[in-house]
């Protein structure tokens, strides 16, 4: 498909892979994640950047998908959900957040694990206020945290990174 006035090409990686679609330059990149490149695992919370929900890694860094508009991710690095496992090998903090109950509903988990794994990669042995900050532009509604912040804990044992 040629670009047109309304749609242009935009190539990125996600995944690992490189991609290309074609979107509205100003498209939100959460319904191009989800709808073009069929990567439903980010979730629409509240379409404000209030929730988490749709956190993804934007070259490198946590971003709300829902805020970022499709032409901006030209040339850029994506990391969604689905980039955190390894094939079939779960991550050590997926893993965690089945062991600790730490996902129930399942609309901010995406985000939650993400924020979660972006946090640990950067610090591998954070404290609870570091946690806490960590997570803070994700949103929950059921655990009420803690199962959440075990959860990470739980993981950095896991893996050696926390004392």
């Amino acid at each position: 498909m040629p670009d047109t006035p309304q749609e242009t090409r935009i190539r990125c990686t996600v995944n690992g892979r490189a991609v290309q679609f074609h979107a509205h330059p100003m498209a939100r990149l959460l319904d191009v994640l989800r709808e073009e490149l069929k990567l439903t695992g980010t979730k629409d919370g509240c379409g404000e950047g209030e929730c988490g929900a749709c956190s993804i890694e934007f070259n490198g860094e946590l971003v709300n998908s829902c805020l970022i508009p499709a032409l901006h991710a030209e040339g850029t690095t994506i990391r969604t959900i689905e980039g955190v496992a390894d094939g079939e090998r779960l991550h050590a903090v997926q893993e965690a957040f089945i062991a600790c109950g730490g996902a129930q509903c399942g609309i901010c988990t995406p985000g939650m694990i993400l924020a979660a794994v972006n946090l640990v990669e950067r610090n591998p042995r954070p404290n609870e206020a570091e946690i806490r900050e960590g997570l803070a532009g994700n949103l929950c509604r059921c655990t009420g945290y803690i199962k959440i912040f075990d959860a990470i804990v739980h993981a950095c044992q896991k893996t050696g990174s926390n004392q």
